[in-house]
């Protein structure tokens, strides 16, 4: 199958999935066939077009597969009766694969609220949201929690059994449900975007499918939550972040760090979007964590080459984001900023002090960062050293690449 109709059908497989749920009430055997409709439709469309209605062609076949599978499971009567009587009977015998669904309405913000279910715990929400929703698989959600895939899969099974005992109907929760459970669903977005910026692990950097379900989610939040200043934030984040895809990679798939990239190829009307998003929703009340960190990343956008980057002001905010949401990876970051105003060696101060986190220690990006700012100082052996070390411990094949090559090329130096 051709990377169009991969992709369509991971726009698609949450929408499919919310609308049985919505049909059915029954998530976990709801999305056990949803995947089987995927797989179906992976084996067919090569062969025989990708259909006039896909989504439509997805619901219908998902629905007979649980329909299917519900009346093989003689123990579960009780469920069967209730499925067979929320489907048509005409639908089941003669409905048209591709036929237009009487309500073609996009299930997936109900079900990314769903999925931060109050009776999951937080991981729980996350995994089975990245699962359900973002499309992930269950081996890039265990890279991205540093657990063994068999335990990931464990967790979204239990995760995925809570939801179907809770009974929860697939809705968009009341105001005051809706605020409890905002700031998982911002997280669980953030991290979608996060995956599909830059992979956990293959052969890819990015996986622009996920970062745009993100953003077309997190859109979605804000038309829905126009006032609430850290949904907008993320998707100002988000856009000012993606902005730069063009440049990340070399026609080969190589990375290309922030400082060497060409910003001229950076999409200016993400930029232009971004920043004044961020703009207008400072100034309006009280600043979070996605806020401040749009404000960085449009300091860097706005910046026409690396050397008029303001530092000093990237700082400042990312001391205020230390206040706001202290952990390692904020500190990291602050890291770089203070080397890049104060000299690598204050940088090389802060690092010190993260190698005895246990969140942190051996982590490819504290390496990553440290071989950075021991080469800004010119220590070029111990740079090569932090690089290979850094490149050892990445699951991902082109940030293992580009640490090797850095290492490769500061060899010479002293050879």
């Amino acid at each position: 199958m051709d990377r169009s109709a991969e992709d369509l059908l991971r726009e698609l497989a949450p929408q499919v999935l919310g609308a049985l749920v919505r049909r059915y009430g029954v998530f976990d055997t709801c999305e056990d066939a949803v995947q089987e409709s995927l797989l179906a439709a992976a084996l067919q469309w090569p062969a025989e077009g990708v259909p006039d209605n896909p989504r439509g062609w997805l619901v219908t076949v998902a629905s007979r597969k649980l329909v299917d599978h519900v009346r093989s499971e003689q123990a579960r009567r009780n469920r069967e009766d209730r499925i067979a009587l929320a489907t048509p009977q005409a639908e089941m015998l003669s409905a048209a694969a591709d036929a237009t669904p009487q309500a073609d309405r996009d299930d997936s913000l109900a079900l990314l609220f769903l999925c931060c279910h109050p009776g999951l715990s937080q991981p729980s929400r996350i995994a089975l949201t990245l699962r359900a929703v973002g499309g992930l698989t269950t081996a890039q959600i265990a890279a991205a929690f540093l657990v063994p895939e068999a335990t990931m899969a464990q967790r979204i099974s239990r995760a995925k059994q809570t939801i179907k005992t809770s009974g929860t109907p697939l809705r968009m929760p009341q105001a005051a449900e809706r605020a409890e459970r905002l700031g998982e669903v911002l997280h669980v977005l953030y991290l979608i975007f996060n995956e599909g910026y830059t992979t956990t692990d293959g052969t890819d950097l990015t996986a622009p499918t996920l970062s745009a379900e993100a953003i077309r989610l997190t859109r979605l939040l804000h038309r829905l939550l126009p006032d609430d200043g850290e949904t907008a934030g993320l998707l100002a984040l988000m856009l000012l972040t993606d902005a730069r895809r063009p440049a990340r990679t070399t026609p080969d798939g190589d990375l290309v760090p922030l400082a060497e990239q060409n910003r001229s190829t950076w999409d200016r009307r993400l930029i232009a979007e971004g920043t004044d998003l961020i703009s207008r929703t400072l100034p309006r009340g009280q600043v979070g964590a996605y806020q401040v960190q749009a404000a960085i990343a449009a300091v860097h956008d706005e910046a026409e080459h690396v050397d008029a980057t303001d530092w000093p002001q990237i700082l400042v905010l990312y001391g205020l984001l230390e206040q706001i949401a202290p952990n390692p990876m904020v500190t990291l970051n602050r890291a770089v900023a203070v080397a890049m105003v104060d000299g690598p060696a204050a940088g090389l101060d802060l690092l010190a002090a993260l190698q005895s986190d246990k969140r942190m220690a051996g982590h490819h990006r504290l390496l990553a960062t440290r071989a950075h700012l021991l080469e800004l100082l010119g220590e070029h052996d111990a740079a090569a050293d932090a690089y290979r070390d850094a490149a050892r411990r990445t699951t991902s094949t082109p940030e293992r690449r580009h640490l090797t090559n850095r290492a490769a090329q500061l060899a010479p130096l002293h050879s």
